[in-house]
Order: C-alpha cells, then sequence, then structure tokens
C-alpha cells in the first residue's frame, strides 16, 4: 500500500485531477502522463445536443462481505469491501488547498430519486438455525445431515453385532447416538464461545458441520494466556463428557442399549479431545502451540507460522498413517489386508481430514498475515483531495476547479458550506464532454448519509468494519472538527487492501 510519507493529506499529484476508476486489471503508475478529463461515454442519439441530460443515479454497490469460515478452526476472517478497481499515488504536493469551507457533519437525508446506500446485512446463515445460546447463533449445515446418515448406518450394523434382538430399532438408536455425538460437539464449541464472550471477543455464529463444529470468533485474543484459555476450553469440556458418560456406564448394564450408546459417547468424546488437541493448526492444539510460541517470542505472527507448518506436517501425517493404522490393528479394530473396500474407505477418510486440516493450516496463515497488515490501512492516508461544489454548478466547471486544485472528488455543499452530497465517479463518466456544461453536479451526487461521513483517525480492522456498515462507493472524510478531509474511494480502500495482502511477512 502506498503511504503519504507522512503529509497526512489526502492522496493527489498536484496534475491529475479528477479522473474515473480504471476498468478491472489496469494500474497507472502515479506520475504517469493521462488526460485529466473523464472518458467520454456514447452520446445519445434520440437527445438534442442542447439538451441538458440527467442521467439516471446508478444504484450503489453493495460492499459487505461475509466472514470467511475456516474449516475447523476459531479464527474469523476479515476482508475488504468490494468496489471498482482504484488508482494510488503519493501525495507530491503539500500545499493542499482544504475543501474552501469548513463544513460541520450534518445529517443527511437521501432526496427523492437519490441512491440510498443499503442497510448492512447480516452474513448467510450457513444451514438451519436451531437456536441462540449465549445470544449466538448455531447453524446445522446441510453437510451435517450426510454425516448423520453415515453414522446412523455404520453404528447401526455395529448395533447389529452386539444387540441382534433390536431388528430394525437399531437404526433409530443409531440415529440418536448421532444426534447426541453432534450434541457433544456443540457443547464443546459452546465452552469456546463462553470463553470467548467472557473476554470480550464478540462470537458470530457456531456452524455444526461434516466433521464437528466451528465457532467463528470475530477478533483475535490480544494476549497468548487468553488464546491459550481459548483454544483448551474445548478439548477440557469433551474430557469432562467422556468422564461423564463412563460414570454413566457404571450405573447401567453394558449389554443393554443405554450401556452401548454410553460407551459410544465415552470413546467418540475421548477421540475429538485427543484429535483436537493435536498440536498443528486449525485444530485447538494447534493454537494452543500458537499461544506457547507467541508467549516465547513476543510475535503472535511467529506463533501461527509455527502451529501451521506443524498442521500441514500433520495433515500429511494422517493422509499417509491412518490408513497403516488401521489396517494394522492398532486402533483398537482386527489387521486387514491391503486391498478391498475397507482399504479404500480409510484411504478416503484420510484424505478428508487430511484436507481439511492442510486447508486449516494455510487459512490460518493468511488470516494472521491480513491481521498484520490491516494497521496500514488508514483512513487519512488513503483519502482523494476535494474541491466543495454547489449544487448548480456545471460538470465542466466542477471539473475545472478540481484540475486547478490537483483534486480527484467533488463535494456538493450548501450556502454555508455544508456538505450535502457526493459526486460518484461513474455518474461522471456517464456524461459526454460536449453535455457536461449543461449538467449541474447536483444531478449526478449522492445523498450523504451519516453513515457516508466517517473519521480521518480510522484504520485497520475498525475502517474496514465502519465501511461494511454502510455499503457505499465513495466516502466523507472529515475532522475531528467536522471540516472536510476529503473522499475517500472505496475502490483505494480495496487496492490497498489486496496490495498490502501481497506483501511478503
Amino acid at each position: 500500500m502506498d503511504e503519504s510519507g507522512g503529509s497526512g493529506r489526502p492522496q493527489s499529484d498536484g496534475t491529475e485531477g479528477l479522473r474515473p476508476a480504471e476498468p478491472h486489471g489496469q494500474h497507472h503508475t502515479p506520475g504517469s502522463q493521462e488526460s485529466t478529463r473523464p472518458v467520454d461515454t456514447a452520446e445519445d442519439p434520440g437527445r438534442p445536443a442542447d439538451e441538458p441530460q440527467r442521467p439516471a443515479a446508478p444504484s450503489t454497490d453493495d460492499n459487505r462481505t461475509s466472514l470467511t469460515k475456516t474449516p475447523a478452526t476459531k479464527t474469523p476472517a476479515t476482508k475488504p469491501p468490494a468496489a471498482g478497481t482504484p488508482r494510488e499515488e503519493h501525495p507530491t504536493d503539500p500545499q493542499r488547498p482544504r475543501a474552501a469551507h469548513s463544513g460541520r457533519p450534518r445529517k443527511g437525508t437521501p432526496g427523492k430519486g437519490a441512491p440510498v446506500p443499503p442497510k448492512a446485512q447480516k452474513g448467510p446463515g450457513g444451514g438451519l438455525l436451531m437456536g441462540k445460546p449465549f445470544g449466538v447463533p448455531v447453524y446445522v449445515a446441510p453437510s451435517w445431515f450426510l454425516v448423520a446418515a453415515l453414522i446412523t448406518w455404520v453404528f447401526g450394523n455395529q448395533l447389529d453385532r452386539v444387540l441382534p434382538e433390536l431388528g430394525g430399532a437399531r437404526y433409530l438408536v443409531s440415529l440418536f447416538f448421532a444426534v447426541a455425538f453432534y450434541a457433544s460437539v456443540l457443547v464443546h464449541e459452546l465452552a469456546h464461545t463462553v470463553a470467548a464472550l467472557r473476554f470480550k471477543l464478540p462470537v458470530r455464529r457456531i456452524q455444526l458441520q461434516f466433521f464437528g463444529g466451528v465457532s467463528e470468533i470475530e477478533k483475535e485474543s490480544e494476549t497468548p494466556g487468553r488464546e491459550f484459555v481459548l483454544a483448551f476450553v474445548g478439548p477440557l469440556l469433551s474430557l469432562v463428557l467422556a468422564g461423564v458418560f463412563y460414570a454413566g456406564m457404571q450405573a447401567v448394564d453394558p449389554g443393554t442399549v443405554p450401556g452401548v450408546l454410553l460407551a459410544g459417547l465415552m470413546i467418540s468424546n475421548l477421540i475429538v479431545a485427543a484429535f483436537n488437541l493435536l498440536p498443528g493448526l486449525p485444530l485447538d492444539g494447534g493454537r494452543m502451540l500458537r499461544a506457547v510460541v507467541w508467549k516465547i517470542t513476543g510475535k503472535p505472527m511467529s506463533g501461527t507460522v509455527a502451529a501451521a507448518w506443524v498442521g500441514r506436517a500433520l495433515a500429511i501425517s494422517v493422509l499417509i498413517g491412518l490408513p497403516l493404522l488401521n489396517q494394522s490393528g492398532a486402533l483398537g479394530g482386527e489387521a486387514q489386508d491391503i486391498g478391498g473396500m475397507d482399504t479404500v474407505t480409510d484411504a478416503l477418510l484420510a484424505a478428508i481430514l487430511a484436507a481439511i486440516i492442510w486447508t486449516g493450516a494455510g487459512n490460518s496463515l493468511r488470516m494472521a498475515r491480513l491481521r498484520e497488515h490491516l494497521p496500514e490501512l488508514r483512513a487519512r492516508t488513503l483519502t482523494r483531495r476535494a474541491v466543495p461544489v454547489e449544487s448548480e454548478t456545471p460538470l465542466s466547471e466542477a471539473l475545472r476547479r478540481a484540475n486547478d486544485a490537483g483534486a480527484r472528488a467533488l463535494v456538493v455543499v450548501d450556502t454555508d458550506g455544508d456538505p450535502m452530497a457526493l459526486v460518484r465517479e461513474a455518474a461522471i463518466v456517464s456524461v459526454p464532454q460536449h453535455r457536461r456544461p449543461w449538467v449541474g453536479v447536483g444531478g449526478l451526487a449522492q445523498d450523504l448519509t451519516e453513515g457516508m461521513r466517517i473519521s480521518a483517525e480510522l484504520s485497520g480492522e475498525e475502517l474496514l468494519d465502519t465501511l461494511r456498515a454502510t455499503p457505499a462507493t465513495e466516502y466523507l472524510v472529515v475532522e475531528e472538527s467536522g471540516e472536510i478531509y476529503g473522499v475517500l474511494s472505496a475502490a483505494d480502500v480495496e487496492r490497498a487492501f489486496v496490495k498490502a495482502m501481497a506483501r511478503p511477512t
């Protein structure tokens, strides 16, 4: 991301003036020679040349992006607001003229016909909503039903050997076991959720899915100690549940349905605890390892790198070792010959588990890099210089003023200098050059809403959260005093985000 070099002024090189957003895939190096006027569009042949044109206001882009989920991890991802392709330039003119008036922030009410920014929408539910314990929605993903059917079939066949007198009822008992097992997984995830809420970390949702569950925590732990506790409570609760089921086994006959169910739930919770304690991301044990390395080195990124590479090594071990252990009988079954359907099933299961672990480790690395570079995103650095114009000002005159000032944005103000609206680049491009003397900027502007006014001091994740709360293509950036600082394009933020993420860590 290009930075201002400490100038603290909106971006401009003092020569380019107002320009439209460029097509995707193009990037111009700062200082290159280009036209200072927006590109003309096709003329409307059905309208006289001297007739003013008021193009329809384009719809506001929805910049909200859903949280990226990491399989079997508890860490969220943050994405930049989506928008058009931006430009980035170093400000070179230290004498940036302010926006002529020190406007006071004022609530903007969209007028008739003006595009209104859509309200921020909640992310996709991710399946069937089951409830909201502790205020956190719990969803069951469609893949869970497939796994539940598979567990019902496999456990039902085992019941046929242990309790043959059940007959077809064994599949009902098996289905109850599948539901109870995933209830245990939910308790595991609720342990993470309660710990996160206690540490003031917001939890977006819990999702039960293929091979387990996910608690989507929206912020990272502030200390390695909290990170360790947050990761450890899940396996700890699974171990506690295994102990509870073991105690229940002592009160029933092992040859009965309750005895078999309790034994199965005890073993499954022990497996869940042991598997999650393996020291590699994205498993809980990997997060515990990350916390330890973070504590030793003082660098959370070092902990993430170490735990992620251990996770990748673990994925390879699962891919190769799990089928061999099953065939050797080391996991409690009978030794099998290589070949046949059992071998294929073991290999497929190992491949799925290995893929989940490998992908989760890679996602953890990418999200750590994201958090490391997020502070580089500053509204003050990315803001474009703007000039104030009144609503009746012809577009050609407004562009001339912007070019003279080396600005790249227009702010519509009232007679007192208070900002009322922002002129969108897309609307400027839609007006052919020969019509611009007869088109007022007020007809191309989008009325300001309160959410479109942002502080020049915003940066990092706080900046992205603010932009997501009110999706728009441009935002008015103001000082704490209310003075206009400039205009922030969501496209510029997106380009800076992508550029920062591409840097090596």
